[in-house]
Formats: structure tokens, sequence, C-alpha cells
């Protein structure tokens, strides 16, 4: 039903738009892109943009609508694996549709080492205590991804891996302007999407639903989500800019379990869960203020407060290892539940002035957040296989988090020649975390299961960061840049009590603390070559990971680690190099290639990689674009990694042990003729058979099975 209303409703609006047009017939030129430098799809942001300081600092830019891409499932891999060095978590297959991502050796489980934003505000379930990324926006509705590492914690915060930032479309000069969708593909893909924006004097929208269904690769693998966006701007004068938007996700998810080694390699479509479900509706609601207070002088403000949920109902690990009770209808399923209330506000101000006849940036700012997590687990379930949430008996673990944040930030851009800047910076945190409820602490060495009480138990602690940053420009079009600067990670709220897990957690737990160092170059050469080579350098003090301890697991520090190693990426232009006057299209080719050493240098593992850190990642691609016609396929390649610090090849729980290496082949094409587009493709063309994590928590535990091969079309028009 709701697809025939989805089909109906794109109909209908195609009809009635293009009934309303005065013209027939809308040109579609190239998309403009300001404020950065930019070669078929990935590009690098000038000194700064906004109220952000960008220079001497590793950072790329992602034009979506020009990179031919699934982007009906947000399929990563094709959509930001031009990106080098970027480590995905493929979970889409095992019930988990946002898959996670890492730089530089971190942990990219559910981007938990990322600072996850949408046009520039947190979308994480809380940045402090748990910061998972359950919502990420359709690719359909972003216009481009921003990535910023290394030094990304002195302007937005400490996650090591630094910030992810989906801008998303904005309204159109026109009064109205409508865009539709439909994709169809393997294991019953459907997805459709809508979008409207424009202009009507002082004032402009836009808005985008999206609707996704699928049966799934595996069995019990099923998945329904709604998400919609809309905003709302007033241009008060040419210098005040007014915005209120709205975001929300609905889902529904059927988690299939994970697998032993065994079962893997006998049948990765393999599921021996039926009655694991899952929901994470999400809701944010955002006001934005941009004010110009003179032609040198710009200030934002950001105020978010988002309101949101992650359910669970499943028969979870005690069913697993070493236990293995069958997942039967009749036995009391788990029921988990947490609430997310986040309130944050962001205000920058950036001021350009004068110094010898130079012009210098300062870029300021502070920023206050209040978050708010209740967390309830162990819950009597009903005993059923369908998706049922009701409560049958209490909770065995209810705990209560709040979390007060304040920071305040600043960095400048000292010329001091015409090719040479200097960029020192600095961000003091103060951090107070309190607790109260009780929780299980894991099993033991004895295998009992203690409670603990706890009771308003308060940690407060401030973090002073500096860093500074280099660039010299050779060109308009080429520069070196380095950077160095500090970073922290604090315990979160998921170390302090791991959801679901058999682990028991160390009453030591200390924050981590880490410095991030980069050097390299970057440009383009004409509209021939594109590039970006650089070196870095990370030292993670006091990690935190989950270990194999006695008969289970243990939360601890694992000790200090050291990353280094090699990010880069050249694209060329082929058909500019060989045929600059032909008229026969433009052909390129790429490649995004991270070296990565990253091994423990203190505590009881030192020498051992770090888990899920492959030593190498590489993708090569090719893509050819004539007349409306856009053609792309990506080879990727990644190395092994462990499952954890004590990098162990194997484990009868299968929660930890090794990720072998694996290679995919993904090719797609569009065409596009004046208001349509036809959009297919192949995900995993030779149908590998591989996966990129082990979990003692949902959605496994075990081996999470990535996808095989899959095939997509889609249709779309723009009005």
């Amino acid at each position: 039903m709701i697809r025939f209303i989805f089909l109906v409703f794109f109909c209908l609006s195609a009809s009635i738009i293009s009934r309303a047009q005065k013209s027939d017939t809308i040109s579609l030129g190239g998309i403009q892109v300001n404020g950065f430098k930019t070669m078929n799809g990935i590009g690098h942001i000038n000194n700064y943009s906004g109220q952000v300081i960008f220079s001497g600092k590793k950072n790329e830019v992602l034009t979506v609508d020009s990179l031919s891409a699934n982007k009906a499932i947000n399929n990563t891999r094709q959509i930001i694996g031009r990106i080098p060095g970027v480590n995905i978590i493929e979970t889409e297959a095992g019930g988990f549709t946002a898959n996670g991502i890492g730089f530089r050796g971190v942990n990219p489980y559910q981007s938990i080492e990322m600072n996850t934003r949408q046009n520039g505000y947190n979308i994480s379930a809380d940045i402090f205590g748990y910061n998972e990324a359950y919502y990420l926006p359709p690719m359909e509705a972003v216009s481009s991804i921003q990535f910023l590492r290394g030094a990304a914690g002195l302007q937005f915060g400490p996650q090591l891996g630094g910030l992810v930032n989906y801008i998303l479309k904005d309204a159109p000069e026109k009064p109205i302007q409508l865009n539709v969708s439909q994709t169809a593909g393997s294991f019953g893909l459907y997805n459709v999407y809508t979008s409207a924006g424009g202009t009507v004097g002082k004032w402009q929208y836009f808005a985008f639903a999206q609707y996704r269904t699928m049966d799934g690769w595996r069995a019990n693998s099923d998945q329904q989500q709604v998400s919609g966006y809309g905003k709302a701007t007033y241009n008060a004068s040419p210098n005040l800019k007014i915005s209120l938007d709205y975001t929300l996700l609905r889902n529904r998810i059927h988690m299939p379990g994970g697998l032993n080694d065994s079962e893997f390699q006998q049948n990765p479509q393999l599921s021996l869960r039926a009655r694991n479900w899952l929901q994470s509706p999400w809701n944010i609601v955002t006001a934005n203020i941009q004010y110009k207070i003179s032609d040198k002088t710009s200030l934002g403000f950001i105020s978010s407060y988002q309101f949101s949920q992650r359910d669970l109902i499943w028969q979870n690990e005690d069913s697993w290892y070493p236990n293995f009770l069958p997942d039967s209808i009749g036995r009391s399923r788990e029921l988990e539940k947490e609430f997310f209330n986040n309130v944050t506000n962001e205000l920058r101000i950036l001021t350009n002035y004068q110094i010898g006849g130079s012009e210098q940036t300062l870029s300021f700012g502070m920023r206050q957040s209040f978050s708010l997590m209740r967390r309830y687990e162990g819950g009597v379930g009903s005993t059923g296989s369908d998706f049922d949430l009701h409560q049958y008996g209490a909770y065995e673990t209810a705990m209560n988090f709040r979390t007060n944040n304040f920071s305040l930030f600043a960095e400048n851009i000292f010329h001091i020649s015409k090719n040479l800047s200097v960029t020192p910076g600095f961000r003091l945190e103060y951090l107070s975390n309190t607790a109260y409820g009780y929780a299980e602490n894991g099993a033991d060495t004895n295998g009992t299961m203690p409670t603990l009480d706890i009771n308003n138990q308060k940690n407060t602690r401030t973090f002073a960061l500096g860093g500074i940053g280099l660039q010299y420009a050779f060109s308009k079009k080429i520069n070196a840049y380095g950077n160095f600067s500090q970073s922290y990670k604090p315990v979160t709220y998921s170390d302090l009590t791991p959801f679901g897990s058999t682990a028991r957690v160390d009453p030591n737990l200390k924050d981590s603390k880490a410095n991030n160092a980069d050097l390299g170059i970057r440009g383009a050469i004409k509209n021939t070559l594109n590039f970006d080579v650089s070196a870095f350098y990370l030292n993670n003090y006091n990690g935190v990971g989950t270990v194999a301890s006695g008969s289970g697991f243990l939360v601890t520090n694992t000790g200090a680690s050291t990353h280094t190693g090699l990010e880069t990426y050249a694209e060329l232009n082929i058909s500019d190099l060989l045929f600059p006057m032909a008229h026969a299209g433009r052909l390129s080719v790429y490649n995004s290639f991270a070296y990565v050493n990253a091994v423990y240098t203190a505590g009881a593992y030192k020498g051992n990689q770090v888990e899920y850190a492959p030593h190498n990642i590489d993708r090569v691609g090719l893509s050819y674009w004539i007349k409306g016609f856009d053609f792309n396929a990506q080879y990727s390649y990644e190395s092994k990694s462990f499952g954890d610090a004590t990098n162990a090849i194997s484990d009868p729980s299968a929660e930890i042990g090794l990720l072998p290496s694996y290679w995919l082949l993904d090719i797609s094409a569009a065409y596009k003729w004046h208001k349509y587009k036809i959009s297919c493709g192949v995900n995993n063309l030779t149908d590998e058979k591989y996966f990129t994590l082990r979990t003692s928590e949902y959605p496994g535990p075990g081996i999470i099975p990535a996808t095989g091969r899959s095939i997509y079309v889609g249709l779309g028009a723009q009005f």
C-alpha cells in the first residue's frame, strides 16, 4: 500500500509541476560549488568557510551529485571510497544500515571515534557519552560531505578520528523545484525519494521524504525506513539569515544475528536468529542564525535539540558461546531501551583584520551542551518472534547519565608572507559526567554476574588542548600543509556499561589522550591532475578496548599506541592530457590509498597491531562522462586486521579473531536526458564473501557478514 501511495504521488507531482512550468525544458547545468577547489567530485576547502578555519589542516570535500553510486542504500564504499584511508564497517546485511567509518587505525564501529554532523550540528546519540551514529541522511538529499582529520579537535571537539559533516541540499532560486526518484534492486530493495524547495520573496524552503524497504541479503534481515527533513529560512536583510529545520527517522530493522567462523565459511547468508529487532526513532530540531556584522566579520549561532531513542528486542548473547541456547519461540527475549535528550548551543565568530598591511583571520567561539541518557537493559520481553516491545518483567540494569560540557576555542591565521601562513589554536573543555542507578558489571572470572549500585557518581575534569598549523602556497592551486594538535577521548557510558555485553569493566578506566600531526602537499594542475599526498602521526594514550580475559572479555585501557602512515589521492584526467581538443568525453582514473601502521607501544599488548587497523586500504577507480552519460568502476582492497588487542586468530565465540583481507569491484552508470535520469549498477560484482566486523554486542554477537552481489536500477526526474 505504501509503495502504491508513493507511486501515485510521484506521478501526480511530476504531472502538476511539469504543467506549471512556463517552459517544457529545463537545462541542467553543472553543479556550482563555492568555497573550495574541486575536480571531478573531490576537492579541498579554502582557508576558511563560514566561521571555521581550514588552513593548514588535512581536509577533503565530496560533491555527492557528481558521483555515480548506489545512493538508495547509502553505499558508503562507493560514495566516500575516494577519501584516502577511510575504514568502513559494513553492517547493512546484519541489520544496522548506518555503516561506521574511521581513519588512521581508530575504531570505525558505528563511527564512535568520529564527530558526525549534519549541516554543522551533531547527529550522533550523545557526543560524550554514547557517540554512535544511528541516523545518517539519505545520500540523495546530500549536496556535499566535508572531512577534517588531525587537527579537527580544536574546532569541533575531542573525537580522535576527526569530523565528517553531511551538507544537505538547499532551496533553489526558483519558486518551486521538485525532485523525484525511485530505485529497485536485489533482495527486495525499493526506495522512493521526493524533495521540494524554492524561494518566495524573503523566504526559502527545502524538504525531502524518503521511504525504503528491503528483504535483505541474509534471512531475517528485512528493513523498513522513513526519513524526512524540512527547513525554512527567512532572509530578514542582506546581512541576517534565520533558519529552522527538523530531521526525523523512523525505522524497523530485523537483525539476523552473528555467525561463528565455520558457519560463515559454509553459508554467510545463514541466520540463526529470527526474533531480533531494532528501531531507532530519531528527532532533531535546529535553529541557525547567520549574521554578517560587517564586510570583515560574521557570526554563526546554531542551537539544536535532539530527542531520540534506541529500542531492541532480542535473544542476546546469553544464547551464544558457551551456552548455545536455541532461538526458540516460547523463550522470553530481552528488552533493551535507551533514551537520548541533548541540547547543544554553538557560537562562532570569524573576523578579518590587518597587521602590517596583510590580512589576518581570527575564528573563535564557544559550545555549551547538556545531555541526559537513560539506559534500560535486561527487561523480560515477549516470547514470540515478531516486533513486540511490551515489557513483562523488571530491567536488570537501569542507568541515568547526565553530561554537562562547556568549551572555548580560538584559531588565528597569521599571514607571515604572501605565501606562508601560521595558524595557532587552542581549546578549553570542561566536562562533568554524573551516573546513577544500577548495572551489571558483566561476568567475572567465576562466572557470576555482580550488580553495581551506582549512586550519583560524578566525574568532573577540564582539558586544555593546543595546536598549530602551517600552510605554504606554491600557487593558487597548490599548497603544502602541516599541523600538530592535541585531543582526548573521555570514558563513555558505553565503556562503563557495555551494551548487552558479556564483558566486565575495569574499575580503573581512564580517559584517552592523543597527539595528531600531518604533513602533506595538495592541489591541482590545470584540469589534468588532482592530488593530495600526506604523512600522519597519531599517538594515543590509554586507548580503551575489549580483550579476551579468562573465560570472558574485559573492557580496559589497552595501552599506548602509535599510528603512523601515508594517505594519498591522485586523479588523472586522461582525456584532457591526451586529447585536449577532442569531444569524446572525459575519461579519468583515480587512486585512493592509505598505509597505516598502528601498533601498541606500551602496556600488556606492546608490539601488537591495534584492532580494526588494517595496514593497507586501496581503492582504484575509472570514470567516464560524455553528454549526460556517466560511468564509474571502483576496485576496493583492504588488508587483514584483528578484532581485539591480543591479536587472536580465532576464538570459539567468534567475537574476536582475524578479519581477513578482501577485494571488491563496484560498477555504476547513469544517463541524464533533459528532466530525467536513469541509473543502474552492480555492487560486489564478483560476489566476494567477506566481513568487516566481529562483535560481542548487537547486531551480533559473532561475525556480521557483509552483503554479496546486488544490482539496482533507478529512475529520477527534476521539475
